[in-house]
């Protein structure tokens, strides 16, 4: 990590579209090692690095925003008809150019439920929610766009300001079982780390266009808001049973129980070799709790 930028050279342009929570971070990490990722926003601000592109209101952005481009992060979901914004305005643009790579982060959800087994790269897709096919007809639309493109698979994203501790202090939580029931998850940091370890080992290790960044450890939800409340000296609420609550809850809650999957990091870990920063959730909490 430290001679990422040596080892990459310090003549490529980034550009980041959909710049929330992982897209942030992304363009965080990159201004410490000396590049000026440049980043989408749905509104004019005063950012000089910052561009706007808003595919609802057709703002496309200045075609002089591309000149010198290598590396493109897309984090931008699919659309309301299910469509990537980022191909439907501008794959014409991008084809265009001289690109060495182009990432889109995507979601585990593709895989489907699983009923608590493992699942990784070589099992073919079966979602299940609407929202998982049309994110998987977006990766589709990547593969087939004959950019050089890696599609990122992510399970469930967390890291300092956005945690389990958020929800405590907004009393927002909601403690609920479901026998069996896990869950895979992943630090923002390790999102960024992995993505930019693969990017400084481009040329010798093997390209794998799909790739799942999850840590060692999927549980349930239970384990995680219970360590929690430890650190924060806290006794935890009453748990509430799944099927007494669950209409309860908003349909995409409800969904987020529907599926039960542990995400396999073993192309990534094991055969690529990246490590993680935080190999489960209670070293990323730990992470979280410090940055409060």
């Amino acid at each position: 990590m430290n001679n990422f930028a040596s080892s990459l050279g310090n003549k490529k342009k980034f550009l980041i579209f959909g710049c929330g929570f992982s897209g942030s971070f992304f363009a965080k990490t990159l201004r410490k090692f000396g590049y000026t990722p440049l980043t989408s926003s749905r509104f004019k601000n005063n950012d000089p690095n910052s561009f706007v592109f808003n595919s609802e209101k057709g703002l496309i952005p200045n075609k002089k925003i591309f000149d010198g481009v290598t590396h493109i992060l897309s984090c931008i979901p699919p659309d309301k008809n299910g469509e990537d914004p980022v191909l439907g305005n501008l794959k014409n643009t991008l084809q265009s150019l001289s690109l060495e790579w182009v990432g889109y982060l995507s979601t585990t959800g593709v895989y489907g439920n699983t009923k608590g087994d493992w699942v990784s790269e070589v099992d073919q897709p079966n979602p299940f929610h609407k929202r998982s096919k049309r994110r998987l007809r977006c990766e589709k639309e990547w593969i087939e766009s004959g950019l050089p493109a890696q599609i990122f698979r992510l399970p469930g994203i967390y890291g300092p300001g956005r945690s389990t501790f958020e929800a405590i202090k907004n009393k927002k939580i909601r403690v609920i079982f479901k026998e069996g029931q896990v869950f895979s998850r992943i630090h923002v940091a390790d999102i960024t780390n992995a993505i930019i370890y693969l990017l400084q080992n481009k040329h010798s290790l093997k390209f794998h266009q799909i790739i799942n960044i999850a840590d060692d450890e999927p549980c349930s939800q239970i384990e995680v808001i219970q360590y929690c409340y430890d650190l924060l000296g806290l006794k935890m609420p009453k748990q509430e049973l799944f099927e007494d609550i669950k209409n309860e809850l908003s349909p995409i809650a409800q969904s987020f129980w529907m599926e039960n999957r542990r995400i396999s990091n073993k192309l990534l870990c094991k055969t690529l070799g990246y490590k993680l920063i935080y190999k489960n959730y209670k070293a990323g909490l730990n992470n979280c709790l410090f940055n409060i």
